[in-house]
């Protein structure tokens, strides 16, 4: 079969007549069923060991195992069809090959899809042939996907359903009748193909589109979908499925002489297919399975297994996922120029799917023309005579709101290396591209065109180094450059008001910044610097010094981004691992943030960098984190200290707790003397009333020493369930709640824990379930309850639960650590700890902290990926801070849970 030809020595995948001779000499029948399984099993495993032994040989070779492995599926059929005895049905039975059997690319694990073709409706005889053949095929193990149809039913049901249709455009003759085949052919050409472009097209375009969704929507996710993301082999597959439909071209080489690619760009095609086979076979063969999701577990195996090393501030994993998103980026590329001249070609003919409208705008722009509503170029030395128009064809795009005619981005990737220093040098360029930076319409979406052009990363070389930079964490969910041109559009979003509802403060904030430019500049350069080794964020910082004077911002602006880039991060620290009811907290954050404005901009900055990181990171607790410090903080900035003192501060959340409950100024006396100053300042005025209802209740039930008060709730300020514990103080109470809550499964993110001067524990603790979202069903609620009296009530402490790591965090080295910051609070002792995330890592931690002596006030967990860092406020069992050899013991015992798993 002249599709094999390219397969070296193909006996050595399978000798066909050598596995039927072994097959035909067994006896017919039940005897010999065993036996000639056995042979088939062999030479399958046979075969696939030689197809691994080539790729392992030539790693770079994914195409050609992919077609080997279809040369070895296409063999076995053959001598299964001939053991069956359907040789004799003739002209009458057409075994055909659908998709990538069909096309004769296979992965290692890939399902067999077949056709049973027959001319007339399938008789009995086709069917038990069919039978026979799948049944040989399951006992392969093999997973086969199938159909028994006439000519007529092909016809039909390709009418019907494009999946169908679409199987039956690549389908190939694997054996049988050759001329029934040939007719099936006609006919479907003829009968569904004529005519239907126009809905071929469109229904490809949108199942496109609706997987895209399914799969993320975005080729530069850090665990992408090899065969069905975006950028990905399917993408690949759908053009060549509509040039096929479209033109009636029968090889991938053919979309050049049909118009839709120019050669060079059809090498390109080839290089990225050729590289997708390869990965795609790879992580077949590293997940003995039909895998596709290139997932950390396997990421580091196949860099190490196609050759990548590791290099000076990027691993051998970062360098080989770089590299799979310049080819996922490749795709994106080629398909849009290829979508864009298929409209061309089928506007002449009166149907287009991208660009129906013609917008009414001026005809000539700067010497920019308009073709049919797109922004074109009038020659195609356009650019070369005037490299800066390679900026200005984006910065008119953005004030325009117009799409990029295809044949102007063919030209801008191809002159991108024009932007040499003088043109980065250049005032008007520099001009030009803040423009695109801080467009308040949809600045993401053109600087995205500008990355896929290459201009964005030539005009801007820092830029271009994080191009396709992976983050090789289970946090990120994005390339450097992707999160960075997401946060653009966020901040863009947000300034427009259309995210008013999820970000209010920020909204209201953006009103009050005094440059814009600086805020969109710092948004742009916060991660700069990843991928170089060192702290990106001081790097980045020296980046913005150099850079921000050639983008035309001033002194005061330049040394404003700069420190925006080198504190990217201080906000969402101290907001998520620090106790912010603590004076301490506040004063060490202001000290760094100095002014107002920079406070503004650094909340603004924060929000739109953590939301920009993947979906389901933003949620009402960092929210509501990020609020109160911004709050505390500005306060503190505006009038020079804080508005009411400590002694004013309780007097008046006391004030404001008397009035909800209609206390008398006894009742308020008796209930106030009963908490130290700290509850009244840590906790929020809707959690005190919370607590004063529990306790009066639990109060006068007189029992709480023996049974604990125990309540759920949604606490609406942060978005999270609060458990509040009512109880007399006992041995490792916060062990215990812990230890409990870890056993339910439920995910700590802060804990609040009193003790009243007449020996009662009241503890708040605020908790998630496992998709980070607070509890809603009152029988799960019932349950967290439940575990959390019985731990409680127990007379032995309960036992520690066991960890259980997150999926794939085998793949991530977490070098655990343990900071004892003995000036972070001037009343007790911050410890903050470093691990690998495990479910029961925070009860293992509370319980080294009990064992050690020590007292927790309050914690606070966050998760970033696979790594956990949860922060402690303690003290000893005095209430004060600890001392010297506490300390040290302290660490040591922190440090060997941490390490545990």
């Amino acid at each position: 079969m002249t599709l094999f030809e390219p397969i070296d020595q193909r006996r050595l995948i399978i000798d066909r007549r050598s596995v039927s001779d072994a097959v035909a000499a067994l006896p017919v029948g039940d005897d010999g069923k065993g036996d000639r399984l056995a042979i088939l099993r062999d030479a399958l495993a046979t075969g696939r060991r030689e197809v691994e032994r080539r790729l392992t040989a030539e790693p770079g070779a994914g195409r050609t195992a992919a077609r080997a492995n279809a040369y070895l599926h296409d063999q076995l059929l053959r001598i299964i069809y001939e053991h069956v005895g359907a040789g004799g049905l003739g002209n009458k039975l057409a075994i055909v090959g659908l998709g990538g059997t069909g096309r004769g690319e296979m992965a290692p694990h890939s399902d067999v899809d077949l056709m049973f073709l027959t001319a007339d409706n399938p008789s009995a005889q086709v069917e038990r042939c069919a039978e026979a053949m799948l049944h040989i095929l399951w006992d392969l193990k093999l997973k086969v996907g199938y159909s028994v149809r006439s000519v007529d039913q092909m016809i039909d049901y390709a009418k019907k359903d494009m999946t169908v249709r679409t199987a039956c455009l690549e389908s190939r003759l694997l054996w049988g009748a050759e001329d029934l085949y040939a007719h099936a052919g006609q006919r479907f050409r003829k009968d569904v193909v004529a005519g239907t472009a126009k809905e071929f097209v469109a229904a490809k375009l949108k199942e496109r589109d609706e997987r895209h969704l399914r799969m993320g929507d975005s080729r530069y996710l850090v665990e992408p979908n090899v065969k069905d993301g975006k950028g990905g082999l399917r993408d690949l597959h759908t053009l060549y499925w509509i040039g096929k439909y479209v033109h009636g071209v029968e090889r991938p080489a053919d979309l050049v002489g049909a118009g839709l690619f120019s050669a060079a760009e059809f090498r390109r095609f080839d290089r990225a297919e050729r590289f997708l086979w390869s990965v795609r076979c790879h992580l077949h063969v590293a997940a003995r399975r039909a895998e596709e999701r290139l997932g950390f577990e396997h990421q580091r195996h196949i860099a190490e297994v196609m050759n990548y090393a590791d290099r000076p501030g990027k691993s051998a994993v970062e360098r080989f996922m770089h590299f799979y998103f310049i080819n996922a980026k490749t795709v994106g590329d080629l398909t849009g120029q290829f979508l864009a001249q298929l409209d061309e070609q089928l506007g002449k003919k009166g149907f287009r799917f991208l660009f129906p409208a013609i917008r009414r705008k001026p005809k000539r722009l700067g010497g920019f023309m308009l073709d049919r509503g797109r922004l074109s170029i009038p020659a195609d030395d356009f650019f070369q005579s005037d490299p800066v128009r390679l900026i200005e064809l984006f910065a008119i795009a953005a004030k325009e709101q117009l799409e990029i005619h295809p044949e102007a981005m063919r030209s801008a990737t191809r002159d991108a290396g024009l932007i040499d220093q003088k043109v980065r040098n250049d005032p008007r360029a520099n001009a030009l591209f803040m423009e695109v930076l801080t467009d308040i319409k949809a600045p993401d979406l053109v600087l995205r065109w500008m990355n896929e052009a290459g201009v964005f990363g030539r005009f801007v070389p820092d830029f271009g180094r994080v191009v396709a930079q992976m983050q090789f964490d289970m946090y990120h969910h994005y390339t450097v450059d992707e999160h960075s041109i997401r946060a653009i559009g966020l901040l863009a979003a947000i300034e427009r008001g259309e995210l008013a509802q999820d970000h209010p403060l920020s909204h209201a904030l953006f009103k009050q910044i005094s440059s814009r430019r600086t805020l969109y500049t710092a948004v742009l350069l916060h991660d700069i610097a990843k991928g170089r080794g060192g702290d990106h964020s001081e790097l980045g910082a020296e980046i913005a010094l150099k850079l921000c004077p050639r983008l035309g911002l001033d002194a005061a602006e330049t040394e404003t981004v700069s420190w925006l880039v080198k504190y990217h991060l201080l906000m969402s620290a101290t907001a998520m691992k620090r106790d912010l009811a603590d004076p301490q907290t506040i004063e060490d954050f202001v000290r760094k943030v100095q002014s107002p404005e920079r406070l503004r901009l650094l909340l603004i900055l924060t929000v739109v960098d953590i939301r920009a990181v993947g979906p389901g990171v933003w949620n009402e607790w960092k929210r509501t984190l990020l609020r109160s410090l911004f709050e505390a903080a500005e306060e503190r900035l505006r009038l020079g200290h804080k508005e009411r003192g400590r002694t004013e501060l309780v007097q008046a959340r006391q004030s404001e707790l008397a009035r909800t409950m209609a206390w008398s100024d006894e009742q308020l006396q008796a209930y106030a003397a009963r908490f130290a100053d700290s509850y009244w300042l840590a906790e929020p005025i809707e959690t005190q009333i919370v607590n004063a209802r529990q306790v009066l209740a639990a109060d006068g039930s007189r029992d709480v020493e023996i049974r604990p008060s125990v309540e759920c709730d949604t606490d609406e300020g942060t978005g999270a369930t609060r458990i509040t514990v009512y109880t007399g103080d006992r041995e490792a109470l916060f062990y215990r709640v812990c230890a409990a809550l870890a056993k339910a499964s439920a995910n700590i993110i802060d804990a609040r824990v009193h003790t009243t001067l007449d020996g009662k524990a009241l503890d708040n603790i605020l908790v998630l379930d496992g998709r980070g979202q607070p509890y809603s069903d009152k029988r799960l609620k019932d349950r967290l309850v439940k575990g959390v009296k019985d731990a409680l009530a127990s007379p032995e402490l309960p036992p520690l639960p066991e960890g259980e790591r997150l999926r794939a965090s085998s793949a991530f080295d977490v070098a655990a650590s343990v900071g004892i910051a003995e000036r972070a609070s001037s009343r007790t002792t911050v410890v903050e700890v470093n691990a690998r995330d495990r479910r029961a890592l925070l009860a293992g931690l509370a319980r080294a902290i009990h064992e050690c002596g020590h007292r927790v006030h309050s914690a606070h967990i966050a998760t970033y990926g696979e790594r956990a860092v949860d922060v402690f406020y303690l003290t000893r069992p005095d209430g004060k801070k600890l001392k010297g050899d506490e300390v040290e013991q302290l660490r040591s015992a922190l440090l060997t849970v941490a390490e545990t798993g």
